[in-house]
């Protein structure tokens, strides 16, 4: 299965995948595109990633997760282009046989993709400005994967 996709996610779909009959416990997560950040009302978001990174580093984190967490399933899939407000971005699906494990592998995958897989956010705003932003919302001190975005301008 591919990770990057260029189309909108159809995640009832991909959750009807999970049906199985050893997971008492399945956990869909739906990065949503919402209407606001920092203040400012937005449009829509772009998605740009390193495609061949991209998928291969998302396979990785979901071969950890397994080796971490006694899963039966687990995917991500991430939407690269332009997503509309409301619109679905990223969809991480886990599957286990209690609900324990099925929650705390999505979280870390989703952790995982956000903070190291080559995927950017352009944020567009109803002033007409737009922003390059942290895929990952790690700024926060109480993160766990809390670090400083340093960006180098050209001079």
């Amino acid at each position: 299965m591919k990770h990057i996709q260029h189309t909108p996610i159809n995640y009832a779909n991909l959750f009807d995948d999970f049906r199985d009959p050893n997971s008492g416990a399945v956990v869909l997560f739906s990065g949503e595109v919402r209407d606001n950040n920092k203040g400012k009302a937005v449009t829509h978001l772009e998605y740009e990633a390193y495609e061949p990174m991209a998928e291969k580093m998302i396979e990785e984190i979901l071969t950890d997760t397994h080796k971490k967490w006694d899963l039966n399933k687990a995917i991500c899939v991430h939407r690269v282009g332009h997503v509309d407000i409301s619109g679905c971005a990223v969809v991480v699906i886990t599957a286990s046989a209690h609900r324990a494990a099925a929650y705390e592998a999505n979280r870390y995958i989703i952790d995982r993709v956000k903070y190291e897989v080559p995927i950017w956010k352009h944020e567009f705003y109803t002033d007409g400005s737009s922003e390059w932003g942290q895929n990952c919302d790690c700024s926060s001190p109480s993160h766990p994967h809390h670090h400083k975005h340093e960006h180098q301008h050209a001079e």
